[in-house]
C-alpha cells in the first residue's frame, strides 16, 4: 500500500522559515504531479503550491506567492515546501497530494488530487 507521508511541521515563530517534505511510502514520485495544501482553522483547505510531471512547472497561492518554494530532490524521492517569513495565518495543516500518474497540469481544484498524505500541523506563535 502506498501513501504520502509529511513531515518537518512543528512551532515557528513570526518571521521564521520551515521546509516541509513529503516521500512516498512505497513509490517513488517521479511521473506525478505533486502539490501542497493546507487547512487553516475554520477555514476550507486552499492550495499552497503545485509541480508539474515533468518537472519545470510550478505553481503558488496567492498566500504564499514570492515566500515559498517548491521542489523535489534530484533522487525524485522525496517533495519539499520551503516557507519563509511565515506568519500567524501560515498556521494550519499542511497536506501533500499527488495528480494520477503522469497527469500533468497543476490545478488547485481538490477533485483533481488522486491521493493524499495524513497531514502535518504547522503553528506559528511567538
Amino acid at each position: 500500500q502506498w501513501q504520502l507521508v509529511e513531515s518537518g511541521g512543528g512551532l515557528v515563530q513570526p518571521g521564521e522559515s520551515l521546509t516541509l517534505s513529503c516521500t512516498g511510502s512505497g513509490f517513488r514520485i517521479d511521473g506525478y504531479t505533486l502539490g501542497w495544501f493546507r487547512q487553516a482553522p475554520g477555514k476550507e483547505r486552499e492550495g499552497v503550491s503545485c509541480i508539474t510531471w515533468p518537472r519545470g512547472t510550478v505553481m503558488y497561492g496567492d498566500s504564499v506567492k514570492g515566500r515559498s518554494t517548491i521542489s523535489t530532490d534530484d533522487a525524485e524521492e522525496t517533495l519539499y515546501l520551503q516557507l519563509n517569513n511565515l506568519q500567524p495565518e501560515d498556521t494550519g495543516v499542511y497536506y501533500c497530494a499527488a495528480r494520477g500518474f503522469l497527469l500533468g497540469t497543476c490545478t488547485f481544484l481538490e477533485s483533481a488530487w488522486l491521493d493524499w498524505g495524513q497531514g502535518i500541523q504547522v503553528t506559528v506563535d511567538s
